[in-house]
């Protein structure tokens, strides 16, 4: 294979949460910010470079970033600017390859291996790329290009600006990784940066002398196997060799589709969690909608205040896209968790996805008008979509579910919500007590 035909492209947003605050508010530039929850259970999302510098870095929780840095900027958003720029940077992607893999909103990997006789060579490519990404959305990126998905990213990474105490200094932008070096360049990294090797197995390949990619590779499978399981062995194995297959999948239907909630203060109230619970049901109802898509297994999340966390999940045998019923799954869920200890983290989630079928209803396609000719903003409607819990169902998942599916009602009663919120914004309905609340779910992601 000749340099100029390494297939895969490893595209990663630099700093991205934190330069599309700066395009918002240019007073940001040149000073240490963190992007993340500002309250006393705030998470870090993203870090400027000045302040990495200092120690901060992404899931950190806001209070110790602010100790680390006291000069940082805590920033709290909404996720619009975000999938804004995500969407323009796909954009630019898909001018070049189809095959384009989505990772997250700041990064993905692309196969170009297409792509060569209208766009050069692969490092052409991956210039060509950084340069239309910063001409499209005034942001900057790095691009790893290499022979398969480890090696790629591990030349993003490389191609990044660094920390230092006196400013961040910029990087290579691109960084190719030839076939010939390729195995050299794998073997000097730390082995955590490897896909698969979380906190766990780290500490296990720790306690036998396993600290870089090339210790992994001299060791003998056996005694890799022994220590993390006959599968992950063999996969990190392959890994440490270089020997990476996976090609690049388009971007399809998404995994899931969730919204989940870190609270100020621990809720014991089992109706307000109810209640929290619906008002994230409308959510993620709401986004399933926007885009087209519907889900058969229902998923909720608790994380109790000494950060335990439990689930439980339902599949239907049909699809669902309303909040309703998804709202009433969700609480029936709710109700065989142990809540007496009280949570500090809702979450619900919708999986097995498919594309819905289009909705036939004359309210999605008629005129929504509460206005009367009145300029002034519309009043906040409250809708209760709570769904009361008979005797006997806190014990038994799999027993007097109820109805189950999108009622012909729930699909007009969603159509009409859709079309209100469209013209009005989306504060302007609400759920019962969530009606109270100041921010909509997604708008506190990491934490308040």
């Amino acid at each position: 294979m000749r340099r100029d035909e390494l297939p895969i492209l490893h595209v990663d947003m630099d700093a991205f949460y934190v330069e599309v605050e700066r395009m918002r508010d240019r007073a940001l530039v040149g000073r240490p910010v963190i992007v993340g929850g500002s309250g006393r259970r705030g998470v870090v999302a993203s870090a400027s470079y000045e302040a990495r510098a200092a120690g901060v870095h992404a899931a950190m929780p806001t209070a110790q970033a602010r100790r680390l840095c006291p000069s940082a900027v805590v920033v709290t958003s909404d996720f619009s600017g975000y999938i804004e720029a995500s969407a323009a940077i796909a954009e630019v992607f898909e001018s070049v390859t189809p095959h384009v893999e989505p990772i997250a909103l700041d990064e993905a990997f692309l196969d170009v291996s297409g792509a060569h006789r209208l766009f050069g060579s692969s490092s052409e490519i991956a210039w060509h790329l950084r340069n239309a990404v910063r001409e499209a959305v005034a942001l900057d990126c790095s691009v790893g290009v290499a022979s398969n998905k480890t090696l790629a990213k591990l030349a993003s990474v490389a191609a990044k600006p660094t920390v230092h105490a006196d400013g961040p200094q910029p990087g290579l932008g691109v960084r190719v990784v030839s076939v010939a070096e390729g195995l050299a360049f794998l073997q000097a990294h730390r082995v955590e940066a490897l896909w698969g090797v979380g906190p766990v197995t780290l500490r296990r390949l720790n306690e036998i002398g396993v600290y870089t990619v090339a210790d992994l590779a001299a060791l003998p499978l056996e005694r890799l196997v022994s220590t993390v399981g006959a599968a992950h062995g063999a996969h990190l194995a392959a890994l440490a060799q270089g020997i990476d297959d996976r090609p690049v999948h388009r971007g399809g239907l998404p995994r899931s589709v969730s919204h989940e909630q870190t609270f100020e203060h621990d809720l014991t109230d089992i109706d307000l969690i109810r209640s929290e619970a619906v008002r994230l049901a409308d959510a993620v109802a709401s986004r399933l909608r926007s885009n087209g898509l519907s889900g058969r297994t229902v998923t909720v999340k608790i994380k109790h205040p000494d950060f335990s966390l439990r689930t439980r999940a339902h599949t239907l045998g049909e699809s669902i896209q309303t909040g309703r019923a998804l709202a009433h799954i969700a609480q029936r869920l709710i109700a065989t968790l142990p809540l007496e200890r009280g949570i500090r983290l809702l979450g619900v989630a919708v999986s097995s996805l498919e594309e819905a079928a289009s909705a036939d209803s004359a309210v999605a396609t008629g005129h929504v008008d509460g206005s009367d000719g009145d300029s002034s903003p519309p009043r906040q409607l409250e809708l209760d979509l709570d769904v009361p819990l008979g005797a006997g169902t806190s014990d038994d998942v799999g027993t007097a579910w109820g109805p189950t599916g999108d009622s012909e009602l729930d699909l007009r009663l969603a159509d009409a919500l859709d079309a209100i919120r469209n013209r009005f914004g989306r504060a302007v309905i609400a759920h019962g007590p969530a009606a109270l609340r100041d921010d909509a779910p997604g708008e506190r992601r990491w934490g308040r």
